[in-house]
């Protein structure tokens, strides 16, 4: 089946994601949760700093899929773990983006399994892009 074979890795890619990133995403999604804003009411809710959106995350790490070009997109779901800090500055945060693929199943199907790293830490659990190939 198209070559593909479990244990491929796809090319990997890193994303930066800035303060201004996340105004984009909040007009073009609607989500506009201060915790994606405004320091203040973030600290106040415990979080460390502003962060980025879960939603904007799962899509930057789609990308690995996407960009890949083999198949077409079933599924995909993932858990939010751990937050993205997005520092006020022009560089914002490292998002380091990868797949693995877990499974090929005689349906035609392929599980990728995805990963976003931030700071050297998972940020997505559970992260499975499901493809037709």
């Amino acid at each position: 089946m198209s070559g593909v074979q479990v244990g491929d890795v796809l090319p990997g890619i890193e994303v930066r994601v800035t303060r201004r990133d996340l105004v984009r995403y909040a007009g073009a999604a609607l989500d506009f949760n201060p915790i994606h804003w405004n320091e203040a009411f973030a600290r106040e809710v415990g979080l460390p700093d502003v962060i980025a959106h879960g939603m904007l995350t799962m899509a930057l790490a789609g990308r690995v899929v996407t960009d890949w070009g083999v198949g077409e997109l079933v599924s995909y779901s993932a858990r939010f773990t751990r937050p993205v800090v997005v520092p006020n500055d022009e560089v914002g945060a490292l998002l380091e983006l990868s797949g693995k693929v877990g499974a090929v199943h005689e349906d035609g199907t392929v599980r990728v399994n995805l990963d976003a790293k931030f700071e050297g830490k998972s940020v997505l659990g559970k992260a499975i892009a499901i493809l037709r190939v």
